[in-house]
């Protein structure tokens, strides 16, 4: 069978046309998100659609192929509203790194314990809520307010659905259900607003003509989770990393949805053959963006040239690439990011090994959060992203794990997650540890220096961070 797996991302939309012989069309379409004073980060809506559509529509043409579904992974909180009636957007989209929404956190606060009880999220504008919240009293009382999901998935099949993995996002959702917390739902001020119906991720919810002829859509996931179900973390205790413009590692928690109280969250990773997959989620918000940020700044030309000049040691420098705040365990939206330990003979190849340095180290700081629950550390991470490209990255970040990191082969976890999860809302028998592509690791990498000195390092990053913060 053929898929067309839609995967909607923050910088651009990709289709690819896959099946068991392998990928046989990709396309991608780039979107411009503006960033705003205020903290405001937006996306036009009918820029964002037509990239689907296109990327879509191409994909098809290029593969030559009969499409037996149409997949879609979506990029999680970004919200927007939008007339039910004729499916026109009423506002821009607001995207998942917005923080103009801050102010209904703040003013919510008393119910931050509750909140992280029935969601085992913590109460934060990165989630989808706040910013529904923020929408309504901002922008617009009109039309209904959701995940852009809902909205994409109202034009290509006339249905009102959203996935359970993309509504545990939500702050709405009690995680041991999947279902909508109407107590959750008051806490934000939004009864009598219109919730999607929430579906499994091997469901067909519609047909759409969109792309030729008339086929069902399904497969529905949101973007990280669609990255782990493709890497094959299946079982208990295996964990992903994708490096894009943020880094998100997921862990695979079982069946049942652990509470954490060091600030790391739970979501649902999918909902596959009547049973529900948990898993944590840890969140750096800046990863390719902090690259960006140094190519700006002419410390490098562009991301192929970070292995070429970063410096084996950084001589000192340590920074924090936080541009957009820090998520668990601090969950400092207002931090800043920094360097620091700088002297006259830092030079670019200190900075960048300190940027790379820096990103690997919050990782291992979210890593750090699931031993408890898991009774030990990660024994191994398997990665995906634009970023795994840079050989220092992942070294490094082997080297803060203390443990081995294996890179997927395909720049396409996400999209190959989507399809998998539509493997087996077309074919009913398909097991699900059969849904995901088979894959061997790209590179390998095995920590090369000591815990000593590891463990030295990391509790000096820690304490610059902490320091700056001012804790």
């Amino acid at each position: 069978m053929a898929i067309l797996a839609l995967d909607q991302g923050t910088s651009g939309s990709k289709a690819i046309v896959v099946d068991a012989d392998g990928i046989h069309a990709v396309v991608e379409i780039p979107i411009h998100p503006a960033y705003l004073p205020g903290g405001a980060v937006e996306q036009d809506p009918e820029e964002l659609y037509a990239s689907v559509v296109e990327a879509g529509r191409q994909a098809v043409e290029q593969a030559g192929k009969t499409i037996d579904g149409v997949s879609l992974a979506n990029q999680g909180e970004t919200v927007l509203a939008w007339d039910p009636e004729t499916g026109d957007p009423l506002t821009t989209c607001v995207v998942w790194q917005d923080r103009r929404a801050e102010v209904v956190v703040d003013r919510l606060r008393e119910h931050a314990e509750d909140i992280h009880a029935r969601t085992g999220l913590v109460l934060d504008c990165y989630f989808t809520a706040p910013k529904l919240t923020w929408v309504r009293e901002n922008l617009t009382r009109d039309g209904v307010v959701t995940t852009t999901d809902t909205w994409m998935l109202h034009r290509l099949t006339g249905e009102f659905v959203t996935d359970v993995s993309t509504a545990s996002r939500s702050l709405l959702v009690d995680v041991d259900t999947g279902e909508w917390d109407p107590h959750l739902v008051n806490i934000f001020g939004l009864t009598g607003e219109r919730l999607p119906r929430i579906a499994a991720c091997d469901e067909i919810v519609g047909t759409t003509t969109v792309f030729g002829g008339e086929v069902p859509v399904g497969g529905l996931i949101v973007d990280q989770q669609a990255a782990l179900l493709a890497e094959g973390c299946l079982e208990r205790g295996q964990a992903k990393c994708t490096y894009g413009t943020g880094a998100f590692i997921l862990v695979n928690m079982g069946e049942t949805a652990p509470r954490f109280d060091n600030g790391l969250t739970t979501s649902v990773a999918w909902r596959l053959r009547g049973r529900t997959t948990y898993c944590s989620d840890g969140q750096v918000y800046t990863a390719a963006s902090a690259v960006r940020w140094m190519e700006e700044l002419g410390v490098i030309t562009g991301p192929e040239e970070m292995d070429e000049i970063a410096a084996d040691d950084a001589g000192g420098v340590l920074c924090a690439p936080s541009f957009a705040g820090l998520a668990a365990p601090w969950w400092k939206p207002e931090a800043g990011a920094f360097v620091v330990g700088m002297t006259l003979s830092t030079g670019k190849p200190q900075i960048v090994r300190a940027v790379l340095d820096g990103i690997a180290a919050q990782i291992a700081e979210l890593a750090d959060l699931t031993h408890t629950e898991l009774g030990a550390p990660l024994t191994r991470l398997r990665v995906d992203g634009g970023l795994t490209r840079s050989v220092r990255l992942m070294q490094a970040q082997a080297d803060m794990l203390q443990a081995p990191v294996d890179t997927y082969p395909s720049a396409h976890a996400t999209a190959l997650g989507t399809a998998a999860c539509m493997r087996l809302a077309l074919d009913p028998d398909l097991a699900v540890e059969d849904a995901p592509f088979a894959w061997e690791a790209e590179a390998s990498y095995v920590p090369q220096r000591s815990a000593e000195d590891v463990t030295e390092f990391r509790a000096a990053w820690r304490t610059a961070v902490e320091t700056t913060m001012g804790l």
